[in-house]
């Protein structure tokens, strides 16, 4: 079955999945962003649906003063014996931490801290339902993988401390996981770093703390050398057996816009089928060396909903990642997400009216380690076109609007402005340390009882903002709409950012210093791609 990368497209990195029957459950790292780790879930590993998220109360992820890219890193879901598990880490706050649900769709425990440094932190049960730790750490200052006997349900270490693995040979070990097949302990991890030199290597062993044997041909996924491919920076990834006995690999990578090495999309999810050779080591896709393609070929579970490739002729798999936010639904969409911890005062939700009231105060999207107004949810293709309607009347907002946000250094705003001579339709573009107003184009007196539509059109190249004065909450209206004015990608851009950062381009809807309404909602269509070759 023909099946297209990235699986979960749009900032969504590294990726932990556990399978539960035929349900298949993954979860993504967060960072600066609330509520924190996303579950998804899907029967066929293709089509997979966003249904909450483990940690939705300050109690279980405090983010205050968080720096960009602080705050969650690389969780592990894991399920056992009735019980899911989610393990990871809040740099920002205590370190690494485990809570537990009976039910993935009710919710979580408080955290059980770990006195255990380091990142990446995952979970193994063996035969005998001893539970197993591993994440990065130091032990007797040696930096590798440390393992050791742990109480999931409060964090109590039960055992001595391992180092169990420096690596094969590759900087920045990381995001470890422990496996079991055919007698033999399997350790994965991810070498290189997160950028371009990203891979995935395997050791294995007969003893749980090692010592642990390479796989010869290792690594088992990589495409640091294979630099025509759109895909790169393939690593941080998991293995799950599905119902029929077929293996498959989740990995985070990134799609590359340009010949410069720019992605403004974030790490992604994607998948991969493996087999096992007759040496007992795993092969990832079908080419043999590595590598993986945006068009994939395998045996994926509970299969449905399928269209005719017209290149092939041959069953696709199709998954829509276009976006709809209703206003109207009873509560508000869980793709919108929060920077850091909100004050749930600020944002008035009221579904009758089909509408959304942001409480701006004086936190602007310019300012680090803070919690602006704004609701955010991740661009999840190069060619896209948002619209969202603003309510120009009754706002009191000195800006609110919509922007293309990386993080505060780096965003690209369409809103509705007031000053001292009265409203205004403004575009504003902030690059590193520099910001500034680049179209004021006043509302008069007259139009201020008609609604701002406001576009953005995206594409490899660009964000394109257009606006409208339309007397409609329609965003399928037929309106012209004129243009304002565009940022490029690679402003937007994970390498361009002036600290190191791990997360991706999204749409925001902001307000500052005042109130401002939004209506109907937020419609992101996924227009046709143009012919891209690097």
């Amino acid at each position: 079955m023909l099946f297209k990368n990235p699986v979960i497209p749009g900032y969504n990195p590294d990726p932990s999945i556990c399978r539960v029957g035929d349900d298949f459950y993954l979860v993504n790292s967060t960072f600066e962003f609330f509520p924190g780790v996303p579950i998804y879930h899907s029967r066929n590993l293709v089509n997979w649906e966003l249904t909450g998220y483990c940690l939705n109360r300050r109690s279980q992820l405090e983010l205050e003063g968080c720096r960009n890219s602080g705050g969650i890193y690389a969780p592990t879901i894991r399920h056992h014996k009735g019980m899911f598990y989610m393990i990871t880490t809040n740099v920002t706050d205590k370190g690494n931490f485990v809570v537990h649900t009976d039910n993935i769709n009710k919710e979580w425990s408080d955290p059980a801290w770990i006195d255990q440094g380091g990142i990446d932190p995952s979970l193994f049960w063996d035969d005998d339902d001893c539970c197993y730790y591993c994440s990065t750490g130091n032990l007797e200052g040696v930096r590798g993988i440390v393992a050791f006997k742990i109480n999931p349900m409060t964090g109590e270490i039960l055992s001595d401390k391992h180092l169990i693995s420096t690596g094969c040979g590759g900087q920045c070990a990381e995001g470890p996981h422990i496996y079991k097949k055919d007698g033999w302990y399997y350790l994965m991890i991810a070498e290189g770093g997160t950028e371009y030199a990203h891979r995935e290597t395997i050791q294995r062993s007969k003893n749980v703390f090692g010592p642990y044997t390479p796989c010869p041909h290792n690594p088992i996924i990589s495409h640091k050398e294979y630099k025509k491919s759109e895909i790169q920076a393939t690593g941080h990834a998991d293995l799950v057996e599905d119902a029929n006995g077929n293996w498959w690999l989740v990995f985070l990578g990134i799609r590359r816009f340009s010949h410069a090495l720019l992605h403004n999309l974030g790490r992604e999810t994607f998948l991969a089928p493996v087999t096992w050779n007759e040496d007992g080591w795993p092969v990832v896709g079908y080419n043999g060396n590595g590598t993986i393609e945006l068009v994939m070929d395998a045996p994926l579970p509970g299969m449905n909903d399928t269209i005719t490739d017209d290149a092939t002729g041959r069953p696709f798999l199709h998954a829509d990642h276009s976006v709809n936010i209703d206003f109207h639904r009873d509560a508000i969409d869980k793709r919108l997400q929060f920077t850091r911890n909100p004050d749930m005062s600020h944002y008035i939700y009221d579904s009758k009216n089909g509408c959304l009231t942001l409480r701006g105060t004086d936190i602007t999207l310019n300012e680090p380690g803070k919690s602006p107004t704004v609701l955010s949810f991740k661009q999840p293709e190069f060619t896209t076109s948002l619209k969202a309607v603003l309510k120009i009347k009754d706002s009191t907002a000195k800006r609110f609007g919509v922007a293309a946000y990386y993080n505060n250094d780096y965003h690209y705003e369409i809103y509705v402005g007031s000053d001292e001579n009265g409203k205004y339709v403004g575009f504003y573009k902030h690059i590193h340390d520099m910001g500034a107003e680049l179209a004021h184009i006043p509302i008069s007196k007259e139009d201020e009882n008609l609604n701002l539509l406001v576009k953005i059109d995206t594409d490899r190249e660009k964000y394109t903002f257009s606006y409208a004065l339309a007397d409609t909450t329609n965003l399928d209206a037929k309106i012209a709409c004129h243009e304002i004015g565009s940022g490029l990608n690679a402003g937007l851009s994970t390498e361009g950012t002036r600290t190191m950062t791990f997360t991706g381009t999204l749409f925001s809807l902001f307000a500052e210093n005042g109130n401002g309404t939004f209506e109907t909602g937020v419609a992101l269509t996924i227009n046709p791609d143009v012919d891209y070759k690097l």
